[in-house]
Parts: C-alpha cells; sequence; structure tokens
C-alpha cells in the first residue's frame, strides 16, 4: 500500500470582519483581566454572512487549491466536518460536491471528534484508500458558528462569544505523493461528551418553537476538571505520536493545534518545549476556528513560505470537553 499525502491546502475567510467592539455589553462589570495578554480578546475574527452556508465556504477555500492542480483534480473521497450544519437532516457533503462539481466516490459528513477532527479524517483517509481503489480524498473543515450563534443579540453579550471565529480550511491528499502522513493518535473518552452541549435559555430543545437563543452549555462543576483535560491531552498525544515515530518532540519543525485562547496555547508548547517560533496560530487575527484552526493555518503558513521540505510537521488538538483527541504527523514536501 502507497502512503496518503497532503498535496495542499485551500482555505476560505468569510469577507465579515468583526472587531471586539461589536462584542462590548456598556452594562456588565468591568472585567478585571480583559486586558491582560493572555485573556485579551483577538483583536479580529471573521462572522459568516447571514445566506452563507457551509457548502458555500468548503467550495470557496478548495476553488484556488484546484486552480493550483490545474482545475478540477479527480476526488475519489470527500469528507467533511461542520460544526453547524445548516441542514439537520442532511450533510453537507453531497451538497458541496454538487458545487464543486465533484463526484466522489465516498462521501462522509463527520460530526463528532470536533477541535481534532482533521487528523481524525486525515486516518479516515488512509484507512478508506487502504485497498487502493480510491487514490485521492478531499478533507474540508467548516467553522460557521461564530457569525451565527455567537452573533446572537444576548449570546453576544456573554464573555466567551467574543473568542470564535469563522472560516473553512481543506486538504488534497493522494496516494503515492504530497507530504507523506507519518502517523496518527487518537483518544476516544466517551464519558466526556456528556460534560458540554447547547442549550437554549428557555429551556427548549434546538428544533422546539421558542424566544430562548441557544448558546453553548457546560457543566460548571467540571470547569477546572475539563481545563485539566484540555492542558494535558494536546501534550500527551503529541508525545505518543512521536514516540510512535522515534522522534523527540523537542525535534518538531512546526506544530499546528487547535487554537481555543492563549493559555492553552503557551501551556502546549511549554509542555512540548517548543518556543513560540514553532507553534504557529492564527488566534490573535482569526479567533478560535475550532477545527478549521489547523487546516487554515497550514494553509496560510504554505502560502506564506512557513513550511520547508524535510520540515516534522505535527497537528494536534482535543475536542469539546475532552471527548476525543488526535494528533498527526507529516514530513513536509512542497515540491510534490
Amino acid at each position: 500500500m502507497q502512503p496518503v499525502g497532503i498535496v495542499d491546502f485551500g482555505s476560505h475567510l468569510p469577507e465579515n470582519v468583526v472587531g471586539p467592539e461589536f462584542f462590548h455589553d456598556p452594562d456588565a462589570p468591568v472585567d478585571p483581566l480583559a486586558n491582560a495578554p493572555l485573556f485579551k480578546v483577538p483583536a479580529t475574527r471573521h462572522h459568516v454572512a447571514p445566506d452563507e452556508r457551509a457548502s458555500d465556504m468548503i467550495a470557496k477555500a478548495a476553488a484556488p487549491l484546484f486552480e493550483r492542480l490545474g482545475g478540477k483534480p479527480p476526488v475519489d473521497v470527500f469528507l467533511t466536518n461542520v460544526l453547524l450544519p445548516d441542514d439537520p437532516f442532511m450533510g453537507v457533503g453531497a451538497q458541496a460536491a454538487h458545487r464543486l462539481g465533484i463526484d466522489p466516490e465516498w462521501i462522509v459528513d463527520l460530526h463528532n471528534a470536533g477541535c481534532a477532527s482533521f487528523m481524525y479524517m486525515l486516518q479516515l483517509a488512509q484507512k478508506i484508500m487502504a485497498d487502493g481503489t480510491a487514490r485521492t480524498a478531499l478533507v474540508a473543515n467548516v467553522q460557521n458558528t461564530a457569525g451565527q450563534m455567537f452573533a446572537q443579540s444576548e449570546v453576544r453579550k456573554r464573555s466567551h462569544a467574543a473568542i470564535p471565529g469563522d472560516g473553512c480550511g481543506v486538504a488534497y491528499l493522494r496516494a503515492g505523493g504530497g507530504s507523506p502522513i507519518l502517523g496518527v493518535r487518537r483518544r476516544s473518552t466517551p464519558e466526556y461528551s456528556v460534560d458540554l452541549g447547547l442549550s437554549a435559555s428557555d429551556g427548549r430543545k434546538y428544533w422546539e418553537p421558542g424566544t430562548g437563543q441557544t448558546d453553548i452549555w457546560f457543566d460548571t462543576e467540571k470547569q477546572k476538571e475539563i481545563l485539566e483535560r484540555g492542558n494535558t491531552l494536546v501534550p500527551e498525544l503529541v508525545r505518543e505520536l512521536c514516540a510512535d515515530l522515534g522522534e523527540d518532540p523537542a525535534g518538531i519543525d512546526v506544530l499546528v493545534t487547535n487554537q481555543p485562547n492563549r493559555i492553552f496555547l503557551r501551556n502546549w508548547r511549554q509542555a512540548l518545549n517548543l518556543d513560540a517560533k514553532r507553534h504557529l496560530d492564527t488566534f490573535d487575527r482569526l479567533g478560535n476556528l475550532y477545527g478549521a484552526a489547523v487546516p487554515i493555518t497550514l494553509d496560510q503558513a504554505a502560502r506564506a513560505g512557513e513550511l520547508r521540505d524535510g520540515d516534522l510537521v505535527v497537528m494536534s488538538g482535543f475536542a469539546h470537553a475532552g471527548d476525543f483527541a488526535a494528533a498527526a504527523a507529516v514530513r513536509w514536501n512542497g515540491a510534490s
């Protein structure tokens, strides 16, 4: 079986750029930590337009990638992860495939794995392509809650609403080409899946009529525990992956993770003994992009020439309240 490699990335950021003033609540008490470097909200983030669908975002992210590949490359496998599907009954993959003008043999809409879903989809693509009948894949991550859920009139006054931004990142994979995927590590802890979810202020289920705005809920009694999970999961998965590969984590050339906040970013690189220059992130400009952070950041790094041939590039993230985490590594080959 030929190794599967990442040939190239693509990304899309919505046109609407939003500053911190959008979230300002004049009646809220002054937060003494608001201007502390680790707690200060991102300077900017992008919000989806009211009529911008997830399939539109995928098509826009893939357009420059397809152009660099000579037009419309073959796509045998199409995997998507969309944080807020436009239609709860329908996956996004078929609509996005139609927008892209492709006809994959495999279309899989992955709705779990959250901020670690990009790495999970890399491994899923490897498994599907293992028998040799599928040779190419397109992987897409869409984050689209910032301009929809977190921009609601009441939700946007809450401190967490100013952190997320919207965007889409995609990657094109090919058997026997690109930057080979060296390995993937994942960890699933289903018991943590009940510690976070959606909640409406009037207590209704999300499909029921009502006036309460829907927001993210988490178990406040487990807040300290959830933070500890987030601090430890990413470094642990990266170390396990490096051990599989016979590499020292200190030798990682480029690390890209999900980007919930500056605290996690700082703690992760310190735990892995990496300086900030090797831990790429787009948090200050784009906010928390959830699962889309890894492919968007890598696309921007590739376009800026920050990835060198031969670099050990490691990606990692944890999802939700810690129910899933993953890490993946590639040996960068930009000339492929």
